[in-house]
């Protein structure tokens, strides 16, 4: 009897699991069905479009374990949409005419593929969705189970994605030196960019974590080493509605008193206003091949210290971006058990020919489940009603 293919890829911006997800993957499969071929695709879709692959051999199955360790992809990420054609044929990955979904479901078939694992976004799952309806339709189903990854913890209805904890715990890290900036100039406003395109769950989750932090450090106020230079003066995240005239007025109050500014801002916050500006000015507005705005090129954080700077009497702005910094660093014990767990579980889902998402169901009282890829959503909001935001915004004295 031949021996059973599964497929893996990864795809969107990368993230604290990936390599983690892959490695043990491929070890659940060893436990659970030895005889399992693993061929992973490398950089996503892209890999699949153009049957760029490799078959896991019985040294890498070996040695596997120590991707865990690792940051990034060990096989690679990219964006691709199989539903935009036009951006999959500027690209190069498929031939004039071709439609990319067919092209994805006949390597599928060509490879052998029973059972494909895509770790990535709702983006990436919405793509593995179609392709499973796709396939389901040509009479060549595929198992296709898919495992949530993203800093921004914004896919309903799960609990906590892969990666979220870790890229929250390093964004808190990154600023506990970024703050000693404070200290380089008088009247110094630091402006602090988190990653967080419609959720600012990551912005808030970093900024209780500095908090704490800050609870734990001792200061010496009479040699300048005041806790409230240290503190974060403001958060503004996607979901909040803040009047730019009352902040400026608190913030300029906060520089008068303690000498310098420290603001959390979350990346898509603001960025309607930015783009409406763009647009009465006539430029382009970048966007990905989903149809997301470029954040990276329209730069909030560099616009929110511009405005509030001359407002504030800010002598020196600094911005700090986190994203690339906290999306990359290896899993932590959070991430590394709840990867584990999900692995195990997205495997013996698959190999008992079932299909979805699997994560922490909230809809099941946070049970690690699979979930319906039709009940799979992005963008979901950050609760900024919850006791702990509450709780931060009262301790930095913004209402």
């Amino acid at each position: 009897m031949a021996s059973q293919r599964v497929g893996i890829l990864t795809a969107g911006g990368i993230a604290p699991c990936l390599s983690a997800a892959v490695s043990c993957l491929i070890e659940s499969y060893g436990r659970l069905a030895p005889t399992t071929e693993i061929l992973c695709y490398r950089h996503g879709y892209s890999g699949l479009l153009r049957g760029d692959s490799f078959l896991v051999n019985a040294e890498m199955a070996r040695s596997i374990g120590f991707l865990s360790a690792f940051g990034g992809s060990a096989i690679g990420n990219s964006r691709v949409k199989l539903t935009n054609g036009e951006d999959c044929r500027r690209r190069g990955l498929i031939d004039e005419g071709e439609d990319p979904q067919a092209v994805a479901a006949e390597r599928l078939s060509r490879d052998g593929i029973s059972i494909l694992h895509t770790i990535g976004g709702d983006d990436t799952n919405a793509v593995a969705a179609q392709l499973a309806d796709r396939l389901c339709a040509e009479g060549r189903p595929v198992a296709i189970v898919g495992l949530p990854k993203t800093i921004d913890n914004d896919i309903v209805p799960i609990a906590l994605t892969l990666g979220a904890s870790t890229a929250a715990q390093e964004s808190s890290h990154f600023f506990t030196h970024i703050v000693n900036e404070c200290t380089s100039a008088p009247r110094m406003l630091i402006v602090y960019e988190i990653m967080g395109r419609h959720c600012g769950w990551l912005t808030a989750a970093a900024a209780i974590r500095y908090r704490k932090w800050l609870d734990r450090k001792k200061f010496l106020p009479a040699m300048g080493l005041d806790r409230r230079r240290w503190d974060i003066h403001g958060i503004y995240l996607p979901e909040m509605r803040w009047d730019m005239g009352s902040e400026i007025a608190r913030l300029r109050k906060i520089m008068e008193t303690t000498g310098n500014v420290n603001l959390f801002i979350s990346e898509g916050a603001g960025v309607e206003t930015i783009i409406s500006e763009m647009e009465r000015e006539g430029l382009d507005i970048p966007r990905d091949a989903f149809g997301h705005v470029k954040l990276d090129r329209i730069n909030p954080g560099k616009w929110f210290g511009e405005q509030l700077a001359v407002h504030i009497g800010a002598e020196k702005t600094l911005v700090q971006k986190s994203g690339y910094f906290a999306r990359s660093a290896p899993p932590n014990g959070v991430d590394l058990r709840l990867i584990a767990k999900s692995t195990e579980l997205a495997a013996r889902e698959a190999l008992a020919g079932r299909s979805g998402v699997i994560g922490l169901d909230e809809e099941r009282g946070g049970k690690l489940a699979l979930i319906a890829f039709d009940r799979i959503q992005g963008g979901r909001p950050y609760d900024v009603t919850c006791k702990e935001f509450r709780q931060l915004c009262e301790g930095i004295g913004q209402g």
